[in-house]
């Protein structure tokens, strides 16, 4: 299974595509070269090669949808998630729906995050960066309290 590191700049051109970096789209697109774009409740976007998407989406349609919450996030991502096919150049188009989501306008950062990626407007990561690395020692989650780089 790919992983998917690192942060691209991009630009939407005036249709609403997206070229995806040559480095990711054999690992991205696979063999059947489809994508499942979505949202994220963190007003970003979450690519998915359509092979990892589809068991995500099992599991997410499998849970109770007599729990307000998770119905919520049912509607969220399997409402919002668009099959998508990168065209010969590696562009792939948002949905207008997705892109006003997400308020991508023109530039945009790509952010590999393991199997997939998050697209983001580039003023909505800037700002996600800034609290990022605003954290103090007392801040940190449980989880991450033994965690060293």
């Amino acid at each position: 299974m790919p992983m998917f590191r690192g942060v691209s700049q991009l630009t939407l051109d005036e249709k609403g595509r997206l070229v995806i970096p040559a480095r990711y789209r054999d690992a991205l697109f696979g063999a059947e070269k489809k994508l499942v774009i979505t949202a994220d409740p963190h007003r970003c976007l979450l690519i998915y090669s359509q092979p990892v998407w589809e068991p995500i989406q099992n599991k997410l349609m499998a849970l109770s949808s007599f729990d307000e919450r998770i119905r919520a996030l049912q509607r969220l991502l399997v409402g919002y998630a668009d099959d998508v096919t990168p065209d010969n150049a590696g562009r792939v188009l948002l949905s207008p729906a997705l892109r006003q989501y997400a308020q991508l306008d023109r530039r945009a950062v790509l952010v590999g995050q393991g199997t997939r990626f998050e697209l983001w407007d580039e003023t909505l990561w800037q700002s996600q960066m800034t609290q990022a690395i605003r954290f103090s020692h007392d801040d940190l989650p449980p989880a991450l309290e033994h965690f060293s780089l």
